[in-house]
């Protein structure tokens, strides 16, 4: 592969002008075709066959209901009022009239003849449904309208608030907030380099790299279910391994340079070894990712394959644009005599970077960092435990949305399950079966702990089918409904089999509950596919066994850090207004899985870079404790830059206020800092000092099965076809 990429380095290097316009051309093609076919992305919380799902859609046939979106009016008349007064009833039939009328209303409901008015008589829910082919400017225009028809309301003195999907908060996949975030990665990369020209190239094949996955995907979402969450994964991962990937290049370059190798010799060189590199780290990300799809839950699967779209797209705007960008700079990439970087040329002096003495400092008590390291990690792991999930709702939105501000008052007025109410769906052929059957479920249902309210039995038109409507006591979020949901469905059984009839749980509700205990389900075994997947990979890349040992544990480690600083912030409130959390309670059940695949291929790029370094030093010298110490001077600096850049990247969209995107920001910022500094850069070296020359011992029997994996392309030699040319281009 080495070999390969060597070339592909030349052509780059060589001709740039080609290489640049290609790709000009390609990113036009991808914009134009995605641009002329772009769809739009689904807010989708389902999975086809799952029970819930299954029953909604029989649910659907027999009460069909037009296409829209839905909307709440919440209307709360004044303490020691009611809304049955005759003037305060005028103003609330008037607003809702008023709200009819308004273009792209498609439906609104009474909430007298819908039973939405609650018990004291204060609050009232009215439903709008709104035109669904509303899109852009004309949707916000209808919804600030809507707004406009409850003047009289709030002329009488009635609270009007407005929630549902309609009034759901609305983010961008980047905004202001991301932007911060790519000028701190800036700053460090110009920290790094010690030149703005050299830092420029990342961010540029970072940006063209994720401006390419975002139009494709926009083109994809016309033939494909593409979740809406899979766009902001996409940019955030793209960005942040588009930047790093860049960066091992531009750095093992230009120390090349300053060590006084030709400029087209250097970046075809540098392709080959450090582009061996993001290969090996790419790939693992790629896999972990795009295994998400096993899973067999269509949101997790798009925001998996966009995810791995975007990093494959990464790495190769890293092997072929960035070696012609480099090409194009020329001799302005090499480090200036009496600069940092040209100094990192020299290996006389080993002490003199900041990675180095921590790594000393590390060494001189192996043991005692090790042990300290590792409680801190354990200590900082202990709230994952508590680690609760669920799907999101406008409860999990900040307090000053009104989507939010309509569902605490409803929560208030009517219990905490009238925003997430069950259905039970009854089928059969015989109209007389239909009503008996409704009848014993309705019987069971008044007796079953955990119900707030049973509405009468609705039979459908055909007489074939009856639903129930179900209020838990508790909201739909809580492990209290989940565990509701499971209870029905098992005593409905009994119930259907003496009736011989169709009886489900069903509802939003309990689709979403489906959709957390499918991904809570898939979270073992995928940690279980990872795990294997990093010893085998660091077993074929190091020719070790403690090697993947250790890495699988310290990887282990940092994800428990991660879940549990995820747990305090997201659902203890640790730090939550400062970070701009806008509610607790559960995380999101796609996170933890999503964090597993991201952090599992960002914690193999580190050790890949860092060990692989060390490896180089103790297979030519066989000096155990000076292999750790040449690596760290070899690769610290550059996997310390990595890390700030991926943690402010991360951070970036930790505030960018997507409450599903929020956690795994988080969760992946946190987890980089501690694998980075903590696992990488202290346990490593204090386990390898201890380990000394048995941290590179293989049976033999295995060597001799495992393939040879040249990582870093540490044994490839110059082609004997493009050498001469490569003397002869430099000497011109």
């Amino acid at each position: 592969m080495a070999t390969l990429l060597y070339r592909l380095g030349v052509f780059g290097a060589e001709r740039w002008r080609t290489m640049l316009i290609g790709w000009l051309l390609a990113l036009s093609a991808v914009a134009g075709l995605g641009i002329s076919f772009a769809g739009t992305f689904q807010d989708s919380d389902s999975i086809p066959g799952s029970p819930a799902e299954a029953a909604l859609t029989r649910m659907d046939r027999h009460w069909p209901e037009p296409a829209g979106t839905g909307g709440q009016i919440v209307f709360q008349a004044p303490s020691g009022h009611r809304l049955t007064e005759p003037g305060l009833r005028k103003s609330l039939a008037s607003a809702l009239g008023a709200t009819s009328r308004v273009g792209g209303v498609i439906g609104v409901s009474s909430p007298a003849e819908g039973g939405e008015v609650s018990e004291d008589e204060r609050t009232a829910v009215a439903q709008v449904l709104f035109d669904s082919k509303l899109d852009g400017e004309a949707a916000q225009t209808t919804l600030e309208a809507v707004k406009d028809a409850g003047a009289e309301a709030r002329r009488a003195g009635l609270k009007t608030v407005y929630g549902g999907e309609a009034y759901a908060p609305q983010t961008s996949p980047f905004g202001p907030t991301e932007m911060i975030g790519l000028g701190v990665a800036l700053a460090a990369l110009v920290m790094t380099f010690g030149s703005l020209l050299a830092a420029g190239l990342p961010l540029i094949t970072a940006i063209l790299g994720v401006v390419g996955t975002m139009v494709a995907m926009m083109g994809l979402a016309s033939a494909f279910n593409v979740s809406d969450n899979a766009a902001t994964l996409a940019i955030m991962l793209g960005l942040a391994v588009g930047i790093d990937y860049a960066l091992f290049i531009v750095s093992r370059h230009r120390a090349q340079l300053a060590g006084g190798t030709p400029v087209r010799e250097s970046i075809a060189r540098a392709t080959a070894t450090a582009g061996s590199a993001v290969v090996f780290a790419g790939a693992t990300v790629v896999i972990a990712l795009a295994g998400l799809s096993v899973a067999g839950v269509p949101m997790l699967t798009s925001m998996g394959l966009a995810s791995a779209g975007s990093v494959t797209v990464a790495v190769l705007m890293a092997l072929t644009l960035l070696p012609a960008l480099m090409g194009m700079a020329g001799h302005r990439l090499i480090p200036k005599p009496r600069s940092r970087a040209a100094r990192q040329a020299g290996r006389s002096n080993v002490t003199a970077t900041l990675g180095v003495r921590w790594t000393q400092g590390v060494l001189r008590h192996p043991l005692r960092n090790l042990i300290l390291g590792t409680v801190a990690l354990i200590a900082l792991a202990i709230p994952a435990i508590q680690l609760k999930l669920a799907l999101t709702d406008e409860g999990s939105n900040a307090t000053t949305t009104s989507s939010r501000q309509a569902y605490d008052i409803i929560s208030d007025a009517f219990g905490p399950g009238a925003n997430g109410p069950l259905a039970i769906l009854i089928e059969d052929d015989d109209p007389a079966t239909i009503q008996s059957t409704a009848t014993a479920v309705e019987n069971k249902l008044n007796d079953t702990k955990g119900i707030a309210d049973v509405s009468g039995v609705d039979v459908a038109e055909g007489k074939k089918a009856a639903r129930i409507q179900v209020i838990p006591t508790t909201g739909p979020r809580t492990q209290e409904t989940s565990d509701l949901v499971s209870q029905l469905r098992t005593e409905m059984q009994p119930i259907a089999h003496t009736h011989d009839s169709y009886v489900a749980v069903t509802g939003l509700t309990a689709v979403s509950i489906d959709v957390s205990s499918k991904i809570g389900g898939a979270l073992v075994p995928f940690a279980i596919v990872v795990i294997g997947l990093s010893l085998l990979l660091l077993t074929v890349a190091f020719r070790s066994v403690a090697i993947p040992v250790k890495a699988t544990v310290g990887f282990l480690l940092s994800l428990g850090a991660a879940f549990g600083a995820t747990v305090a912030v997201f659902q203890w409130g640790w730090l939550a207004g400062l970070l701009g959390v806008p509610s607790q309670g559960p995380v999101a059940s796609f996170a933890p899985i999503i964090v597993m695949a991201v952090l599992f291929g960002l914690a193999m790029d580190y050790e890949v870079f860092l060990v692989s370094a060390m490896r180089e030093d103790y297979v030519h010298r066989r000096n155990a404790r000076a292999a750790i110490i040449v690596g760290a001077r070899n690769a610290a600096r550059v996997v310390t830059s990595a890390a700030v850049i991926m943690i402010s990247v991360f951070i970036s969209f930790l505030f960018s206020h997507d409450i599903n995107i929020m956690p795994i920001a988080f969760a992946l910022a946190f987890g980089v800092l501690v694998d980075a500094f903590l696992v990488r850069m202290t346990l490593v070296p204090a386990v390898l000092a201890l380990l000394g020359d048995r941290a590179w011992w293989l049976p033999r029997r295995l060597d001799r099965v495992l393939p040879h994996l040249d990582v870093e392309g540490g044994n490839f030699h110059v082609p004997d076809a493009t050498s001469t040319t490569d003397r002869t281009v430099a000497a011109v």
